[in-house]
């Protein structure tokens, strides 16, 4: 077994996701303390590499097809297990995404190695590598110290990217994608663009003192002038006021923005699983004793069909 890191690494239309830089900088550092090489594998047509080779990646494994441009586990899995037997990885990095999670898993079981999920922060101490994860909604900070081998999954937007510049030699895997169980025939966009929650850097999320979908409105004009995602809480989604692809929490999505405003949600412990490893929350809410304030770092009391309108003109006035 080598020293080396592998990365699992996630795009989309030719482009790298932003999870990808992220990990990039997390394995590198691995790399380094181990003393090993930084080897990323891409799975997908025509993807542009050259971003890892920035971030401090050696070597990209490189898998091409039309298999693979859309994540199945099948694929996808077979390419990583490809890419294992070539690198023989101390380490196996993935983003903690609905993807990264399920292939993290099935990948640790296959290579018979220890799984690490959630990560915020990861390291070597000699052979072994230490891992931070949030427990109990963020409540409490777990350390994992796994001995072997390990798969390792990490929080998107939990370590910022880094710029470090490597060779990024890339280099072609031949792998047969086995045929999926589960076949994608169409996806739908929506109607208007919109920032997928766990890659954004601000989120703006109403809950049920929003009132009813007829103020939604408002979350949508601050998210726009901040150039953020919007999101909401399990109640609203469960009501039918927005999509659950919105629902932030921990049956929804979990996220670690620099900027997370929540907006008439109350601070319920399933949410905060979803966003208390954000790096500024800022709470907008009438009730001075909800929960929500507990984890804030800046509060408004007050009702929230008064306070947003403010906040948005105040943004676009700064912002201009």
């Amino acid at each position: 077994m080598s020293n080396d890191v592998l990365l699992h690494v996630e795009s989309a239309h030719g482009a790298l996701k932003k999870s990808a830089l992220e990990i990039a900088t997390a394995g590198r550092r691995v790399a380094d303390q181990l003393g090993g090489q930084l080897v990323a594998l891409v799975a997908g047509s025509g993807v542009d590499t050259a971003p890892l080779a920035a971030h401090g990646v050696d070597k990209v494994l490189t898998v091409e097809g039309a298999a693979f441009d859309r994540y199945t586990l099948e694929a996808h899995g077979a390419a990583l297990l490809a890419a294992a037997e070539q690198v023989a990885p101390r380490a196996v990095l993935l983003a903690a995404s609905v993807a990264g999670k399920e292939l993290g898993a099935w990948a640790a079981a296959r290579l018979d190695r220890g799984l690490v999920a959630d990560a915020i922060e990861v390291h070597a101490d000699g052979e072994a590598l230490v891992a931070h994860k949030p427990k109990y909604a963020g409540k409490a900070h777990a350390t994992l110290r796994v001995a072997g081998p390990a798969v390792v999954s990490v929080r998107p937007n939990a370590i910022a990217p880094e710029a470090n510049a490597k060779a990024g030699e890339r280099v072609a895997l031949s792998v047969t994608a086995p045929e999926a169980r589960i076949r994608v025939e169409s996806v739908e966009a929506p109607g208007t663009k919109q920032i997928e929650l766990t890659e954004a850097d601000a989120i703006v999320s109403g809950g049920r003192g929003m009132g009813g979908p007829e103020s939604w409105n408002l979350i949508l004009d601050l998210a726009e002038v901040l150039g953020a995602a919007h999101g909401a809480s399990r109640a609203v989604c469960d009501a039918g006021w927005r999509p659950h692809a919105e629902q932030v929490g921990q049956t929804g999505k979990t996220v670690s923005p620099k900027l997370y405003i929540a907006c008439g949600i109350s601070g319920a412990i399933q949410h905060l699983a979803g966003m208390s490893s954000s790096k500024v929350i800022v709470a907008v809410n009438k009730d001075p004793e909800a929960p929500i304030f507990k984890v804030s770092d800046y509060g408004i009391v007050g009702d929230v069909h008064q306070v947003l309108p403010l906040l948005t003109d105040a943004a676009r006035t700064f912002l201009a």
